[in-house]
């Protein structure tokens, strides 16, 4: 047992004291912050950049009022231009685009001759702003015409959202089961790479002792599956440091990163305001469903949820950094592990694409239950069912009890098999490896 703590604290130091380690802990976080930053800073750029300016020509007068309402494109209205002179000008200037709209004896017939005239196609978003525009003015038009007034229209076609409850009459928000299961999913694919990226270190770990000929030394005086176990927990602990320090610095520059940009809730309700404009009801009816979906949030098991997160991230990396160790053992060069990669990997994204389709649709069905149990999907699948809840009628108790035996008992029998493996293949210089060959140091 000292061996086993001396291997697995030489590792850990090993890992934690790497000028790469700490650099990349520190600098990974600030560099997704800063990529997170540039493309929001992009979006916004884009929405008011001048190559996005659109001029309206309008020769009816009639559709003025709802074009130059829209804030989702840079409009300029230009009526003191004819068409040509209009053409002339956005070909040499920074302007997307000219909407042409004809004078004509009816909102319908200048509708039916608009035209929008651009450098190159216009995206759907692009377009569909004005499209809607010129749309309500013919409702509007059309409505008047059938002797409907609007308001007659709006309590006609005035929405309708069927209340969901569960069997104790709270009310259920919409939406709130795509939330869970993308926060479950978010965790899942944590795991994930996870998995790659520190699996990839232990195995690269045993090549390169293998490679230089260190680990003979060492299995001289260690059994073989004690420096495996202490290769493996070492690796771990030295991830879970880094992925902790990770979270840490990402939720601090995260919020920054919001409150700096305008896009924390004040900010949201400000822009809510400006959309829905005089409309108190609809306003009021926005903040009530946002604090809903806040309160249920926060109403998340949370606590359950980081309990069985650390036990299934434990159990999920211990069983593929066992294979990982092994397939490090097996070769000489890291170059000959790609054919070893893909069966180690696709379970993997398989168990992300498999919990993506069942749980959002039946978090609690009988796929997802199967492959939340199945160990090597488990880690994963279950992970993305956890935000929906333990209990009855939820993630069953069994369920879980059931799916971490299991876990366990495939980390045991895969450990044993990547042990077998490991204590021959370490000491194998100069040849091939291939399936024949691991089958038979695993008989021996």
């Amino acid at each position: 047992m000292n061996k086993l703590r001396l291997i697995i604290k030489r590792e850990y130091l090993a890992r934690i004291r790497n000028r790469s380690f700490i650099v990349m802990t520190f600098m990974s976080p600030m560099l997704f912050i800063v990529m997170l930053a540039l493309i929001l800073w992009l979006i916004q750029f884009n929405a008011t950049n001048s190559d996005t300016k659109v001029w309206i020509l309008d020769e009816s007068a009639q559709f003025e009022e709802v074009l130059s309402a829209q804030t989702l494109s840079n409009v300029e209205l230009i009526n003191q231009l004819t068409l040509d002179e209009a053409l002339a000008e956005v070909a040499e200037k920074e302007v997307m685009g000219l909407l042409y709209i004809p004078k004509a004896d009816s909102v319908e017939q200048s509708a039916e001759g608009a035209v929008m005239y651009s450098k190159s196609s216009f995206s759907i978003q692009m377009i569909t702003p004005f499209e809607l525009a010129i749309k309500s003015k013919l409702e509007e038009e059309r409505l008047k015409n059938l002797g409907i007034d609007q308001v007659q229209f709006d309590e006609v076609t005035r929405s309708y959202s069927l209340k969901n409850q569960n069997y104790q009459g709270e009310l259920n928000l919409k939406g709130i089961n795509e939330i869970k299961a993308f926060m479950g999913g978010a965790f899942g694919y944590l795991l994930m790479m996870f998995i790659i990226i520190y699996g990839g270190l232990v195995m690269r770990s045993v090549i390169e002792e293998k490679s230089s000929r260190i680990i003979e030394v060492i299995v001289s005086s260690v059994k073989p599956i004690e420096l495996m176990i202490g290769k493996i927990v070492g690796t771990t602990l030295a991830g879970l440091t880094q992925f902790m320090i990770w979270i840490g610095i990402a939720f601090v520059l995260f919020v920054l990163l919001f409150i700096g940009l305008g896009l924390g809730l004040d900010g949201l309700f400000e822009r809510e305001q400006l959309t829905l404009g005089n409309d108190n009801e609809a306003f009021l009816q926005f903040s009530q469903q946002l604090e809903g979906y806040i309160q249920a949030v926060l109403q998340f098991p949370w606590e359950s949820m980081a309990f069985f997160f650390m036990l299934f991230f434990i159990l999920g990396y211990l069983i593929y950094s066992s294979l990982y160790a092994a397939i490090g053992a097996a070769v000489d060069q890291e170059t000959d592990t790609q054919q070893f990669m893909f069966p180690i990997v696709l379970p993997l994204i398989f168990a992300m694409y498999i919990g993506f389709i069942s749980v959002f649709d039946a978090p609690h069905g009988d796929i997802a239950v199967f492959f939340s149990i199945f160990p090597f999907t488990a880690p994963i699948v279950m992970l993305m069912r956890l935000p929906f809840g333990i209990g009855a009628n939820l993630v069953e108790v069994w369920q879980l009890i059931l799916s971490l035996i299991l876990s366990f008992t495939t980390f045991l029998g895969i450990l044993w098999l990547s042990a077998k493996i490991y204590s021959v293949g370490i000491l194998m210089h100069g040849q091939k490896p291939s399936l024949k060959k691991i089958f038979r140091w695993i008989k021996s």
